[in-house]
């Protein structure tokens, strides 16, 4: 039976370890503080003690809850002692995330920023800077430092204490243990990490500042757009007029020139690709910052729940999926090992036929190819075209049915298709003829948004509105957050059968197994995959899709494998004249 409210546990332990991680590393426990919330009795143990102990001071059994503020820290310690983790977690930090989704919150969503939300007690925000320093610093230490560490953890400690009994009449608890298996699932991925090639890695760091200019050449040979290493709006805008290219303009008239905007236009214009990642690897990208550990791993903190739609929000800089696409080509598998990517196929699409109901819809996506049904069924292609022969009719289609999953209106969708507003503004009608179940239903899911206040997902993911009613965002909340939920769901399955999973990418996995294994490995992950989106989606069940690469090969995303080639064929004629062949092997994998 699940647990519905704290009296029905024998026991509630708050806990709060203090760690070390350097940046890729796996947390080392420094100390522990952890109090029972009935006997109030209290445990405070040293890293030496740490060591010695081969599992918990409390215990992990169903019949015991684990409190913690971001759980995965915790279980990350439970990790690395090798110690079981606990049965029930409640992460008090998912729980004041949900409670605060969309509403103001002028401290922050740390445990300093919980407190003061609820009008309780905490310590300095600089005496737990200078604490969480000390933490990172590592040791030795000296007999005050311990005494102050382990006094902080105790604070810590004191703290979730306090903000459990204002939060515990605001928790829908058999929901906040779902989330708080996530956080344990989250903490395995992240032990896990993703393989980095690291010799090229180091390479690539060594000759990216020397090779910038030379890399702007490069590209910039089609374009004709910098002078220097600066972007030249008006030269960009000649270009796009010479390939007929439509773009978004500003309220002002200027040429839209961010990311976002280059992001959505490559979509729909293959040719702006190579560009869209020169300007990112020339502004964003710190190739310093990409955190990877000691044994050649990538890790970092997914940031799980950051989203106001619940997914992860990682660091840019230091996750391998963060950056330019063409980066990916650093991940590559040991020898004797191979990866998966695991993603569902039109997951968006799929979520909106299925929880919409929509007769239509679900048929489209069903086809195998949504985009080109949708066209057949409003009677804009014959029965029997193909994507071969109707392909250009068919990414008309494909960007409006994305297009109303994003809220957008006809003048972007003209855009980004190369056509006029009337043109686009017909695209969109179609949609709301050929699927008028799901736009009722994407009607109600906003009225109800309007009149309630706030808006869920199946599994009790809320963003609450108030006062500011974003129509583009909220119609969109079903999709996003539903995919959240699937995601999180699929990764809590895969990791409780101990597939190693080492990232989790919007709408996929990445997963890892010994050659020998790789197929079974596959398969378990795609059936984890179709049972999560079967809960979510109430007995409706999406694909999904394998790409399996084994050691030597290593990922490159084909959005970015140009860059990636013009990158290394740079270095290899710094280095030793061109070589053809010789820059690091690639393998293309599905576009994420």
């Amino acid at each position: 039976m699940i647990p519905t409210k704290l009296t029905d546990f024998r026991a509630v332990y708050l806990v709060d370890f203090e760690f070390s991680a350097p940046p890729g590393e796996r947390p080392t426990p420094i100390c522990l503080v952890a109090r029972e919330l009935k006997s109030r009795r209290r445990i405070r143990l040293w890293e030496d003690d740490l060591r010695r102990a081969r599992e918990p001071p409390y215990p992990t059994d169903p019949q015991t809850l684990f409190v913690a503020y971001y759980a995965s820290a915790e279980i990350g310690c439970h990790l690395s002692l090798d110690w079981p983790e606990p049965h029930h977690i409640l992460d008090l930090y998912t729980e004041f995330r949900n409670h605060t989704n969309g509403r103001d919150v002028p401290c922050g969503n740390g445990l300093l920023g919980a407190l003061a939300y609820f009008g309780l007690d905490a310590i300095a925000g600089a005496e737990k800077e200078t604490m969480r320093d000390l933490a990172i610093r590592g040791g030795p230490w000296t007999v005050s430092e311990r005494i102050a560490l382990l006094r902080y953890c105790e604070q810590d400690v004191d703290a979730l204490d306090r903000l459990l009994s204002k939060m515990a009449r605001v928790v829908d608890l058999p929901r906040a243990l779902h989330r708080g298996q996530y956080m344990a699932a989250a903490a395995r991925i992240e032990a896990v990490g993703v393989p980095i090639d690291v010799p090229a890695h180091r390479k690539l760091t060594t000759h990216w500042d020397a090779l910038q200019d030379r890399l702007i050449a490069r590209i910039d040979n089609e374009y004709e757009v910098f002078d220097g290493r600066t972007f030249r709006a008006s030269r960009w805008e000649c270009w796009l007029a010479t390939q007929h290219i439509p773009w978004p303009r500003l309220p002002s008239g200027a040429l839209a020139l961010d990311d976002d905007t280059f992001r959505e236009m490559a979509r729909s214009h293959p040719l702006v690709t190579p560009m869209r990642e020169l300007r990112v690897a020339l502004s964003q990208m710190r190739l310093a910052d990409l955190s990877i550990g000691h044994d050649h791993r990538n890790r970092c903190l997914l940031s799980a729940f950051r989203a106001r739609t619940g997914r992860n929000q990682p660091s840019n800089s230091r996750f391998i999926f963060g950056p330019s696409v063409w980066l990916r080509g650093l991940i590559k598998p040991a020898p004797g090992v191979g990866l998966a990517y695991v993603d569902w196929a039109q997951q968006e699409f799929g979520i909106a036929a299925a929880l919409s109901g929509d007769p239509n819809m679900w048929s489209a996506y069903e086809s195998g190819d949504p985009y080109l049904a949708f066209a057949k069924q409003a009677a804009a292609v014959p029965p029997s075209a193909t994507k071969q022969t109707h392909g250009y009719i068919r990414d008309q289609f494909k960007a409006c049915a994305l297009a109303v999953q994003y809220g957008m209106g006809d003048v972007a969708l003209g855009q980004r298709i190369g056509q006029s507003t009337s043109v686009a503004r017909e695209l969109l009608r179609l949609h709301h003829e050929t699927y008028r179940v799901f736009w009722r239903w994407s009607d109600g899911a906003l009225d109800y948004a309007r009149l309630r206040g706030s808006l869920h997902s199946v599994f009790g993911w809320t963003i609450h509105t108030g006062d500011r009613i974003n129509t583009r965002s909220l119609r969109n909340f079903p999709m996003q957050a539903n995919g959240a939920e699937m995601l999180r769901l699929a990764c809590c399955l895969t990791t409780a059968q101990r597939i190693r999973v080492c990232a989790p990418v919007h709408d996929a996995i990445l997963v890892e197994a010994p050659l020998a294994q790789l197929d079974d490995t596959v398969r378990q992950a795609q059936q984890a995959m179709v049972e999560a989106s079967t809960a979510v989606l109430s007995g409706m069940s999406l694909r999904s899709d394998a790409t399996v690469f084994r050691s030597p090969e290593r990922y490159v995303d084909p959005r970015g494998r140009r860059m990636w080639d013009t990158v290394w064929q740079l270095i290899e004629e710094t280095e030793n004249g061109s070589t053809v062949g010789s820059h690091p092997n690639t393998v293309c994998i599905g576009a994420t």
